[in-house]
């Protein structure tokens, strides 16, 4: 009567788990890595966005804008005025555009 019924064994079973399992073992941690990555290069874009915006508050006024001049006069929005991680953008006197924790 139960001559035709296959299944696996549970051998089989620990071994596919345990294939599972190494491989999620060597998956997560690279996963977290590439999110500190995507931060960074999303940080890097806003940069040069806001880098681009303040070069062309200067061509109109003639002169260096702040963060906030950038977001009063609708140059940017009010969150680009930090990454992604909470760093917050800066503009030196020079109109260069960094993030706080970087020195020029």
């Amino acid at each position: 009567m139960f001559k035709n019924q296959r299944g696996f064994t549970l051998i089989e079973m620990l071994i596919v788990l345990m294939i599972i399992s190494v491989l999620i073992i060597l998956i997560v941690p690279n996963l977290a890595d590439k999110s500190q990555e995507v931060n960074e290069k999303g940080c890097d874009a806003l940069v040069t966005v806001v880098q681009a915006q303040s070069d062309a508050y200067f061509i109109e006024k003639n002169s260096h804008p702040t963060i906030q001049d950038l977001v009063s006069n609708n140059y940017i929005n009010d969150d680009q005025q930090t990454c992604p991680d909470g760093t917050a953008l800066t503009i030196a006197t020079n109109g260069i555009v960094s993030r706080n924790n970087e020195t020029e």
